[in-house]
């Protein structure tokens, strides 16, 4: 039986994740520590003896960067390099740009924790997980599951929220406790598929 092979990453630490503010859609880059995780990573996928036919990624730069690094530390040049905004992180609306911290202070702990972690309560103008999952998913179940059973192995690079609505259907989490799941910087989930698409087995790279 020929594994498939899936594996996630959310983006290394971004300049925006290291200022503590609300990034969204905004677009910047990688800070030197992102980049090393990025690097780590690209090692760790490589100690898997795989070779990978895909690698999708988000609009957004942080995420293009990290899956270029990621490239580079696999030595695999023949990749078809796939990205598309339907992978991009969940839109932040009036929050993007700022501090995280000032919100609370702004709006309150609770109002700020319900509009980062709610599964159906978003942030004034922004997104809901739930509406993020609703590009994600079709994307993932039309674009790159169908390669999967096609006996692919797939790199996505893409971000916390878009792999958070991912990641639920995958492990098939309640509504309620996708809000609970923390998805690190730099870190790789790697699934595996037999020849029906059925996931067989998952590990987080780095624990």
């Amino acid at each position: 039986m020929k594994k498939r092979n899936l594996i996630l990453v959310r983006h290394g630490q971004s300049e925006w994740n290291e200022k503590n503010l609300f990034t969204g859609w905004e677009n910047p880059g990688l800070t030197e520590k992102g980049s090393n995780e990025a690097k780590n990573a690209g090692f760790l996928i490589n100690q898997l003896d795989i070779k990978f036919d895909y690698l999708f990624t988000s609009a957004l730069i942080r995420a293009q960067l990290t899956g270029s690094i990621i490239l580079e530390n696999l030595y695999q040049n023949n990749l078809t390099l796939i990205k598309n905004k339907a992978l991009n992180e969940r839109f932040y609306g009036d929050l993007q740009g700022l501090n995280k911290d000032e919100c609370r202070k702004k709006w309150g702990e609770e109002k700020v924790q319900m509009w980062r972690r709610s599964y159906d309560k978003g942030p004034p103008g922004g997104e809901t997980l739930k509406e993020t999952g609703e590009r994600v998913m079709p994307y993932y179940l039309d674009e790159i599951f169908p390669l999967i059973l096609d006996g692919m192995n797939i790199i996505i690079s893409a971000h916390g929220n878009s792999l958070r609505s991912l990641i639920k259907y995958l492990d098939n989490i309640s509504d309620e406790d996708i809000v609970k799941l923390e998805i690190p910087t730099g870190a790789p989930i790697h699934y595996q598929f037999d020849e029906s698409g059925k996931i067989i087995s998952k590990k987080n790279l780095i624990e």
